[in-house]
């Protein structure tokens, strides 16, 4: 069966998250209405503020990061049309489950160094790439064994040879990708992690 890479029905999605991602920027970046140091994830301050866990992802370094999550999001977007997508809402409803599983993935690793090595970590996160990561691992197991519903709703995602080629070389740059300074390893790890968890729903 062809691909047809022209405009689908499901691109709204895309679309909108694209969209979000760029006002954001105009408004942090560009011109200044909001200060990014209040909608970081930062881990001391979650408890009072959890508004954190979304923003957070809503929000970029430099304009270089929101280009390569831009980047993410029509890589995705490719992956899902090759893999037969078949939902108006799944790429939104992922990225608000996933905003949550990461965050809770996190919590739990900065829970064990504190509980079992008395470290608390200090920094402050930004950026949608772990969202785009666990996109990555999602993707990367819908390629190997379809995944036709999600959450109870159908997606009709097949397996596909080419695709997982593809996930699998884009899988190993970013790992190389994250060890570079300045990089989330943590995040983008936790971001696989979270999607390959919800392949298994």
């Amino acid at each position: 069966m062809p691909f047809n890479n022209s405009i689908s029905k499901y691109d709204w999605q895309y679309i909108v998250s694209g969209f979000i991602l760029i006002s954001v920027f105009i408004f942090t970046d560009l011109i200044g209405v909001f200060d990014k140091e209040y909608f970081y994830f930062v881990p001391r301050l979650i408890t009072d503020q959890p508004y954190r866990i979304f923003t957070s992802i809503l929000i970029h370094a430099d304009l270089n990061h929101l280009l390569s999550n831009l980047g993410g999001i029509i890589i995705t977007r490719y992956f899902l049309m090759r893999l037969g997508i078949e939902s108006r809402f799944f790429y939104l409803k992922f990225i608000l489950i996933c905003s949550f599983l990461n965050f809770f993935i996190i919590w739990v690793y900065e829970k064990i160094l504190s509980y079992f090595f008395n470290v608390y970590p200090n920094y402050a996160a930004l950026g949608f790439s772990g969202i785009i990561y666990a996109l990555f691992g999602f993707l990367l197991l819908s390629s190997f064994y379809g995944k036709i519903y999600f959450l109870g709703k159908k997606i009709g995602l097949k397996s596909n040879y080419k695709i997982q080629e593809m996930s699998k070389t884009l899988c190993l740059i970013g790992l190389i990708f994250s060890f570079l300074p300045g990089v989330s390893l943590l995040g983008h790890i936790s971001g696989f992690v979270a999607g390959c968890f919800l392949f298994l729903l």
